[in-house]
């Protein structure tokens, strides 16, 4: 029997999931946004982060592999139909109360933050043409859903959420520190 998993998560620090656009000579690196200029985290971006994480805790537990290959596909190839998993994963968002209360009260600009940094030289010097500044979200929680998953797999799925602990661009200098749980 196929269910439908909903999970939430939580940003405890600013976080950037990019677009892959730049504004110019200002911000090298804008926030992914949708229509209406609110920030997500997309669906496959999430998937890929689920397979890391149940790839590395194969390593310390007995996932069977046919787990993974149904929650995750086989390698990332996704362009043979019998490699894609039969999960999809949404966009996550945020919640629609919150959308609508942004949206109607113009406050959109008001989530984002710029951020600069440029590198140092051995000499503690910065280095010429090495400013760079990227559009940061602030901490907020965002909503998705993980659908057609089968129930035998659902243990599986739900352990790979404890292992993400950031998320995005510069998870590894302090951004998207987060914490994926199951909602309802």
């Amino acid at each position: 029997m196929m269910t439908e998993i909903k999970y939430k998560i939580t940003f405890f620090s600013n976080w950037h999931c990019g677009s892959g656009l730049a504004a110019g000579a200002d911000t090298d690196e804008l926030v992914i946004k949708d229509r209406n200029g609110l920030p997500y985290v997309p669906g496959r971006t999430i998937k890929g982060l689920l397979r890391e994480a149940a790839m590395m805790l194969k390593q310390f537990t007995d996932i069977p592999e046919e787990s993974i290959n149904r929650l995750f596909g086989k390698g990332g190839d996704t362009v043979d139909f019998g490699c894609r998993s039969e999960v999809s994963f949404t966009n996550a968002t945020l919640s629609e109360e919150e959308q609508n209360s942004i949206i109607s009260n113009e406050l959109t600009k008001h989530l984002y933050m710029s951020v600069a940094s440029t590198a140092i030289g051995t000499d503690g010097i910065a280095v010429d043409h090495s400013l760079r500044k990227i559009e940061t979200t602030i901490p907020c929680c965002v909503y998705g859903r993980v659908m057609n998953v089968n129930e035998q797999d659902i243990d599986i799925l739900l352990q790979t959420f404890k292992w993400i602990k950031r998320l995005g661009l510069g998870r590894n200098r302090g951004y998207g520190r987060c914490e994926i749980t199951k909602e309802g």
